[in-house]
């Protein structure tokens, strides 16, 4: 068959991905080219579909060369690397992938949670080196019942981690762009939050206006027994206020999933017991992943038997709902 569409494939996929890709689209890796420039602009006007992720997105400088962009199909729930709202304007609809992650992602903030009150690295590091042996008992730890959790940003993943929290018997506080109809209490800024919260758990969108929005002021409100996680974005934390505030005394430790220039990681964070490091894994787990590479396939292929995806980015969901 020689008339499928043409698709840019920004990113690595799955074989999976690939095989189902390949059975509609004419696919074309744009990492396979030794000069991506000189390839986008002898052959980027015959792309009509590209497949991205939340990391590498779709940068200003290859829309450039797409003119005959229809359909954006990102993996993952975050689309920060990609004007949404720019695209919509030109009839291009951005799809991506919420609600298949928000299990995992909450269940990694929890995790990262329970590991820092708990000091599970340290410990398992006492039972691992003889210390124990040696020394003695384990210190003692910082219990996960009964605390004030704050969520900053109350979306799906949010809300989920919000009903997690609720099993350790937390009061759920959260911060948004406005209130929501939910049975948790909206605190008007972030510093209100950190202020209010024993636990901080960063799930706000990235972006321009989110970058920073955990900076000292936050950090400072949050204190010298507060414990920060972040499983949303590296850019919405001041990393080096961050490493300051930690360095100091004045934030108690931290979980985080998401740097700001990953995949490098402050050294100083490294060194910190304190602080517990994964390596933006929020969401990575077989079943999960596969389900994201699924919906990524199944938004493609509905756009191009119907002209619209399954799940929109909200700033195309008015484009996607216009065609019938």
């Amino acid at each position: 068959m020689t008339d499928k569409p043409d698709l840019l494939l920004i990113g690595r996929v799955t074989d999976r991905m690939m095989d189902r890709l390949r059975t509609r689209f004419t696919v074309h890796s744009l990492f396979d080219e030794a000069d991506q420039t000189a390839f986008l602009t002898r052959e980027g006007a015959r792309f009509t579909a590209v497949s991205t992720d939340g990391h590498h997105g779709l940068t200003p400088a290859p829309v450039e060369f797409l003119p005959n962009l229809k359909v954006v199909s990102s993996y993952g729930v975050g689309y920060d690397g990609i004007d949404a709202k720019g695209l919509a304007e030109q009839g291009v609809i951005v799809a991506h992938t919420p609600d298949v992650l928000n299990d995992e992602v909450a269940d990694t903030a929890i995790l990262l949670w329970l590991a820092v009150s708990r000091r599970l690295i340290p410990a398992d590091a006492w039972a691992r080196s003889g210390a124990w042996e040696r020394e003695g008992a384990f210190p003692l730890t910082r219990s996960v019942q009964n605390q004030t959790v704050g969520i900053l940003g109350f979306g799906r993943i949010g809300q989920t981690i919000a009903a997690r929290a609720e099993m350790f018997n937390a009061r759920v506080l959260y911060h948004a762009r406005s209130p929501k109809d939910v049975p948790h209490t909206y605190v008007e800024s972030p510093v209100e939050l950190a202020a209010a919260s024993n636990v901080l758990i960063c799930i706000t969108p990235g972006g321009a206006g989110t970058r920073h929005l955990v900076n000292a002021e936050v950090l400072d409100a949050l204190g010298p027994e507060g414990i920060l996680i972040n499983v949303a974005r590296g850019s919405v934390v001041d990393e080096a206020a961050l490493v300051a505030a930690l360095s100091e005394g004045r934030l108690g430790g931290a979980g985080l999933d998401v740097f700001e220039d990953e995949p490098q990681i402050p050294d100083a964070l490294k060194a910190m017991e304190q602080v517990v490091l994964t390596p933006h894994v929020g969401s990575a787990t077989v079943e999960t992943r596969r389900a994201m590479g699924d919906l990524t396939c199944d938004n493609l292929i509905r756009f191009l038997d119907e002209g619209r995806v399954h799940t929109p980015v909200p700033e195309c969901r008015g484009l996607n709902e216009a065609v019938a």
